[in-house]
């Protein structure tokens, strides 16, 4: 098995290291969400068609699947400081490089290491538990993960609002900035942490798929959030859109409408702490239904009136509340696994619902070319439906979050 080397003794994590790791999270997860409202001028930009526009945040998101699953579990034999540092550079140069694209394949090559290196936040949130003593590891990892999502949730009006006041490629070249000074920052003040390689690369690459095919928590977690990512990453590759073509909105007006579904993150907290009385069962049905309702809400009041809009600011909310609390119940069930496995299984977790969400930005711009907004609700309500009729398949028996952990964390490293 992994066992990260620990210091004798493991003094409490301090408040301005457990803020910089919050914050580098943000800066870095906000890296795959910048393009989803500046898909317009970016394909107008380079000569993308706009069948073809949703491979901008596509590629970005398989990127990050790929680092998920092969960067990552590096961070179990790897010293992790020099990992995250590497990888940065990475972001970095992918970004400056999206800043200066002209043409659509050096765009989308740059987004794809994008994605890449911005694999870098799922190195630090379990880093942070390395850090933190035992009794402290859930706060630790709470606020890490709230600057995640702050990160997630403010990406998409930040871009808008620099795109409305200069053009879309002072996004990334400010983000390029960022990053160069966030790598500079991490690199001088993130104490070492030198795991053992007791597994070589190949290996740890290896035990993924036998951990995937022995845990079924993971699986099932996993394709919950994978549906609802999928019609999320759907919906926020398509209302960019939609709103400048029906509602005649600008960059500045979708600013304003990506800034109201930031309202959506006040439901992880939400949801960590009912999960922790026992309602993951029910959240998670709810969680599929409220998204399916979500995009039913776009068509009660049909027109472009501001009642319309409304609804569909509503709608927005409301996708978000569901993505970002059942991403809280899947988490928190994959981490009672067990500490042994927790950067693979987290990695899994992670890779498999960006899959998701890779697929739904791609179908998201298919679907509006061929048949607007109607067909793409349409699938926005039929995807979270079919997750709910196979969550109804769910027995509570054999998975129970904690079930059953220690064989899952050692059978892959036999």
């Amino acid at each position: 098995m992994i066992m990260a080397h620990q210091t004798p003794e493991r003094k409490p994590i301090s408040s301005w290291i457990l803020f910089l790791l919050a914050a580098a999270c943000g800066l870095i997860v906000a890296n795959l969400y910048y393009s989803q409202t500046l898909i317009g001028p970016i394909s107008a930009a380079t000569g993308l068609t706009s069948g073809a526009s949703g491979f901008i945040v596509t590629l970005t998101q398989i990127g990050y699947v790929l680092g998920l699953l092969f960067i990552v579990p590096l961070s179990d034999i790897v010293e992790n400081r020099r990992l995250v540092t590497l990888f940065l550079i990475v972001a970095f140069c992918a970004l400056l490089t999206a800043s200066f694209a002209v043409s659509a394949p050096l765009f989308l090559a740059a987004s794809l290491f994008i994605g890449l290196g911005s694999v870098v936040a799922q190195i630090l949130v379990p880093y942070a538990t390395y850090l933190a003593s035992g009794p402290n590891q859930g706060r630790v990892v709470g606020n890490v993960m709230s600057g995640l999502l702050l990160g997630i949730m403010f990406a998409r009006p930040v871009a808008s609002f620099i795109a409305g006041l200069w053009k879309w490629q002072a996004v990334f070249a400010l983000s390029a900035a960022a990053i160069a000074l966030l790598t500079i920052v991490l690199h001088r003040v993130l104490p070492e942490r030198k795991p053992e390689p007791i597994l070589s690369y190949g290996k740890l690459i290896i035990s993924l798929g036998t951990l995937l095919k022995q845990t079924p928590i993971l699986r099932r977690r996993a394709a919950y959030q994978a549906c609802l990512f999928g019609v999320f990453s759907l919906f926020w590759t398509v209302v960019p859109l939609y709103l400048a073509d029906e509602f005649g909105m600008t960059q500045q007006g979708i600013a304003w409408f990506a800034l109201a579904g930031v309202g959506g993150a006040i439901a992880a907290p939400i949801a960590g702490r009912l999960a922790d009385k026992g309602w993951t069962k029910f959240l998670t049905g709810l969680a599929m239904t409220v998204a399916a309702f979500a995009f039913v809400m776009t068509h009660l009041v049909p027109g472009h009136s501001m009642t319309s809009l409304a609804l569909l600011v509503v709608a927005a909310i409301l996708l978000d509340m569901a993505v970002s609390g059942n991403l809280v119940l899947g988490q928190r069930a994959v981490y009672s696994l067990g500490n042994e496995a927790k950067g693979r299984l987290n990695g899994l977790f992670m890779a498999i619902f960006f899959i998701g969400g890779a697929v739904g930005s791609s179908v998201g711009g298919w679907s509006y070319a061929r048949g607007g907004w109607s067909f793409t609700s349409l699938i926005g309500v039929i995807v979270p439906l079919l997750a709910l009729a196979y969550f109804f398949t769910e027995s509570r028996a054999s998975l129970k979050v904690g079930s059953a952990p220690r064989s899952t964390d050692r059978r892959p490293q036999e």
